[in-house]
């Protein structure tokens, strides 16, 4: 299954998480990283490229920072103009139907915070329910979001193995016989 990864995070290079993230995602054969703040730092979208490459792939992944309780606003915009009424939803439109949507997270706050009685008063499954309503209009299968919590708080052996959790979450990926993480190198592409 061909996998677009739609990592959207301002400032990727600051990011231990999502940078990991982006190393991980590199491995892994059949994979299209595409990384919006960079390719689009006017926040100017170009919808025909953008809708290729949903085309092009049957697992969509959508990789971000939670954003006062949301995404982050490059995915806002990117998601109002490239989901367009008639391409993407609407009487008798298919073109994203059977493909799989997947949230990808990362927050600040721990796993408690985000529950009933908690911090946030809210588990972040209630929070992510206009994701998972989107994915369901687009007739996309939405599956369960691979988030990782505590993100500012993780200490390096913590950190170490970001990439290779995520990738074990992975649906339909066969069982990894190595460990995926390594030292981060320096890329212009992940700065």
């Amino acid at each position: 299954m061909k996998t677009l990864v739609h990592l959207f995070h301002p400032r990727l290079g600051q990011s231990n998480i999502n940078r990991r993230w982006a190393e991980a995602w590199r491995t892994l054969p059949g994979t299209t990283l595409n990384l919006v703040h960079e390719q689009y730092p006017d926040g100017r979208i170009d919808i025909a490229r953008e809708q290729a490459l949903l085309l092009a792939h049957e697992r969509i992944v959508f990789q971000h920072p939670l954003y006062w309780y949301s995404v982050p606003p490059l995915m806002k915009t990117w998601m109002d103009e490239v989901l367009q009424h008639g391409w993407a939803y609407g009487r008798g439109v298919r073109t994203l139907h059977g493909k799989q949507w997947w949230s990808v997270i990362s927050a600040g706050g721990t796993a408690e915070d985000y529950q009933a009685g908690g911090f946030n008063e809210y588990s972040l499954s209630e929070l992510l329910k206009p994701l998972q309503r989107t994915a369901g209009m687009l007739g996309m299968q939405y599956l369960p979001p691979h988030v990782e919590y505590g993100t500012h708080q993780q200490d390096a052996a913590t950190l170490a193995g970001v990439g290779e959790r995520l990738l074990r979450r992975l649906p339909g990926l066969p069982p990894l016989d190595k460990p995926l993480d390594k030292p981060l190198e320096t890329r212009a592409e992940a700065a």
